[in-house]
């Protein structure tokens, strides 16, 4: 399990250094039809391998359960994943206008339930 985790930690440090090169090396004004998608991608990526990690991070230190390694990483990648389709709803809503102050709340509402339902 230690080579998934460490797999996961690189995901998120080169995700995040996408994410970073994307944000300071890429115009959208110039090339909005490469920008915004590798904007999109990297953020997702970003979002859900770092999500990941603070996920296992804090079901590997807080003592209530007694899952194993292999159970708490799987749970913290998919909760990391859910993490980043929610913040990715989130900015699409944004872009196109749709975001109102009681969606957020709505979206990450949906994840917590279809996560509530995927561990009992």
């Amino acid at each position: 399990m230690n080579s998934l985790l460490f797999s996961i930690t690189l995901s998120a440090l080169l995700s995040t250094t996408s994410l970073l090169v994307v944000l300071f090396r890429v115009s959208p004004l110039t090339a909005p039809a490469q920008a915004i998608p590798a904007f999109f991608f990297s953020l997702f990526l970003s979002v859900s391998s770092v999500g990941a990690l603070a996920f296992f991070l804090l079901w590997r230190f807080l003592p209530f359960h007694t899952w194993d390694m292999g159970k708490v990483i799987g749970i913290s990648l998919r909760q990391g994943l859910f993490l980043g389709c929610a913040v990715l709803i989130t900015l699409v809503f944004q872009l196109l206008g749709l975001l109102a102050w009681w969606i957020l709340p709505l979206i990450i509402l949906m994840f917590v339930l279809v996560e509530l339902a995927l561990d009992s």
